[in-house]
């Protein structure tokens, strides 16, 4: 802590801050040089912005979509629509006839599935099994499980992860699912697994008949011939037990507290003894002893479930067979068996009607992809579905190919919407040839055309505006960055108003963008020249767009639409090629294809000044200087605290001689005074 002019009564560490003030004058100089290099490094990455979104503008116009807008018109769309994609030529197509439209796959229970009260599709299947007219569901005992193996490195063998006591039935092979990245394996119990198929054995190995690679996902659904529950200890004592999964089989409960087991006769837990020690819900699972168990206690639970199984089978595109296979356990209801089916690969919908009591399984996608229309599109196998739902014997509806002729071609379609030449056609009704005939014709949409092109010269001309406003500022050279002293002494309005003067025209005449803005200029009005493009249409102006005349504009274009749509209509190839054309020499580029290497050159050059936002000061222009100048400030400022201490250092030793003075002083006076 430093106190002065005790001594002479000079305010010392005032006259300190003014001397320092003139010796700081320098550093705060570098501190405003400091300060106008990083308001002119955004500068130039605004304009680095405004460059990129033109450019990416630019990007999407040399797509030939832009200049491939196609318009589909029919001439009866009650019979058929269609619309065109860029790939679409302009042609013409008639169609004499629809003698057929497709027509998606059906079949319908063949009589009502409940015995007299409405199936309650939310609740558990075994438990209401006696609600339907036919409860012939094929039950089954064990355990209906799943499991997801991800292939830690490449190979044929994989092993699930069992319980101890649990192996795997291997009578069920038939009714279980293994899948490698969506792809089904046949389930084989012996011999070695050839192509497409895996082999399974009861303790749960799976051998493929094809290497799996690395990071593969292996999922299957299998049964086992009874459930383990995990183990499980006590947080609390309790009497309530609840199994992991439902529909338990009568008889078949091995309860397992602290080493004394327990099994199940009916809804009755009992003992060793035949003793009542508590109930079971079946169909939920929930055990309720009739006295406490201790916290702490071990819980093991080894039982089967009612579980019965089901597939569907229909056809690909390829005509090939997708056999789809569900288990379903006792306590699942018919809502999670019509959510598991129609969440499958089968391609079906499946859904149960109340009123009429019957199921339908429609196919998702219309056509036929089984040979003939004779040939069933949904094949159903399982007592459930066969019998339950009374499928066994249902006529299949449906699955029919569209039948038309285009073009004095008959063909058929899978689907009543269907492409040919980048034209999409709706079927909507049928006709004969008796019919008048439905003629599609495409062509070039020029309003939607002009549109685009008038969106990228909107665009173009905002940029060259917002540069040439920025290169054409006003500089304010006595308005200079403030230093904290001089904001102290300023209101927030008067400091905004001093910075916005002070900010002003930073890039004023900048080399960079001027010379992009000329280039952008030259490449709008030169003419492009190559073998894709006609004389009539080889410049912007042969098509209605301008260079402003104005030179202040900063070469901004001029649309005259009605020109431009006439270009359009008249050889929509040419606008393409004069936009889009590409060449190994400059004449030969379209119009945006050299704007575009314009723009990225002048990007380039503006990185290489001003940097980017996660650039480092030392790989741009004005990072260097904003570095060497960050040194010199930081070697000013140590030689500032040097000339302070110096300057106290002077101050105190003249306030330690005037107090010596002071001191011989007060010693004269009192000899003085000692001789009167």
């Amino acid at each position: 802590m430093r106190i002065g002019g005790l001594a002479s009564g000079m305010d010392i560490d005032q006259l300190v801050k003014d001397l320092m003030k003139a010796e700081r004058m320098p550093l705060d100089k570098m501190y405003q040089k400091k300060q106008i290099l990083e308001w002119q490094r955004d500068d130039y990455r605004e304009m680095n912005s405004l460059l990129l979104s033109l450019r990416n503008e630019m990007f999407n116009m040399r797509l030939s979509s832009n200049f491939r807008i196609r318009n589909a018109t029919s001439s009866n769309e009650s019979k058929v629509t269609a619309t065109a994609s860029s790939a679409a030529g302009t042609a013409s197509y008639t169609i004499t006839e629809v003698k057929q439209l497709a027509e998606a796959a059906s079949k319908v229970s063949t009589s009502a599935v409940s015995a007299g009260t409405k199936i309650d599709t939310s609740r558990g299947l075994y438990e209401i099994q006696g609600d339907f007219a036919n409860s012939n569901f094929n039950w089954k005992k064990g355990s209906v499980e799943n499991q997801t193996i991800t292939a830690s490195a490449a190979g044929t063998s994989f092993s699930l992860s069992l319980k101890p006591g649990a192996s795997v039935l291997l009578t069920e092979a038939a009714n279980m699912v293994v899948k490698v990245d969506g792809k089904a394996y046949t389930v084989v119990t012996s011999g070695t697994p050839n192509t497409g198929e895996v082999l399974i054995d009861a303790s749960g190995n799976l051998t493929f008949g094809d290497t799996i690679k690395k990071g593969s996902t292996i999922k299957v659904d299998y049964m086992t011939d009874v459930r383990v529950d995990d183990d499980k200890t006590l947080a609390e004592a309790t009497n309530v037990i609840q199994l992991q999964k439902g529909s338990i089989v009568d008889g078949s409960l091995t309860l397992d507290i602290d080493g004394t087991t327990y099994t199940n006769v009916g809804n009755e837990i009992q003992d060793a003894s035949g003793t009542k020690v508590g109930t079971i819900d079946l169909n939920t699972g929930k055990i309720t002893m009739d006295n406490t168990i201790a916290e702490g206690s071990v819980i093991k639970a080894t039982y089967q479930q009612n579980y019965f199984t089901f597939g569907i089978t229909t056809y690909n595109e390829k005509s090939e067979a997708v056999n789809e296979k569900f288990a379903i356990q006792g306590n699942e209801s018919l809502n999670t068996v019509i959510n598991k089916v129609n969440s499958s690969d089968a391609g079906v919908t499946m859904f149960y009607d109340s009123f009429s009591d019957k199921v339908t399984i429609t196919r998702t996608e219309t056509g036929n992809f089984n040979g003939t229309e004779l040939d069933p599109e949904i094949v159903t196998s399982g007592s459930f579905l066969n019998d339950v739902l009374y499928f066994n014997g249902a006529a299949e509806f449906g699955g029919k190919n569209a039948i038309f002729t285009i073009n004095g071609l008959e063909t058929e379609r899978t689907s009543n919407t269907f492409s040919i030449s980048g034209v999409t056609f709706t079927l909507k009704d049928t006709f004969t040839t008796a019919d008048p005939s439905v003629t599609i014709a495409i062509s070039n949409d020029a309003d939607k055309v002009v549109e685009k092109i008038k969106a990228f010269v909107e665009k173009y001309n905002e940029t060259i505006d917002k540069i040439q406003q920025k290169i054409s500022e006003e500089r304010y050279r006595d308005y200079l960055p403030l230093t904290e002293e001089q904001k102290e002494a300023m209101s927030e309005k008067q400091i905004e108003l001093w910075e916005e003067k002070a900010k002003s025209g930073l890039l004023r005449r900048d080399s960079i963008l001027s010379s992009a803005l000329s280039e952008l200029r030259y490449d709008a009005y030169q003419p492009v020249t190559n073998d894709k493009i006609s004389s009539k249409y080889n410049q912007l102006a042969s098509i209605g767009i301008t260079t402003s005349p104005n030179y202040l504009d900063g070469g901004k274009l001029i649309i005259d639409e009605a020109k431009l749509k006439a270009a359009i209509e008249e050889d929509p190839e040419a606008v393409e090629a004069l936009f889009n054309s590409s060449g190994t020499d400059e004449s030969e580029k379209g119009i945006v294809q050299r704007m575009y290497d314009t723009i990225t050159n002048a990007m380039d050059k503006i990185n290489e000044k001003a940097g980017k936002s996660t650039s480092v000061l030392n790989t741009y222009t004005i990072g260097k200087n904003l570095e060497d100048l960050e040194d010199r400030i930081d070697a000013f400022e140590r030689r500032l605290v040097d000339i302070e201490n110096r300057y106290w250092r002077q101050f105190t030793a003249m306030e330690t001689a005037i107090q010596r003075m002071n001191e011989q002083s007060m010693y004269l006076m009192q000899q003085f005074g000692m001789g009167y």
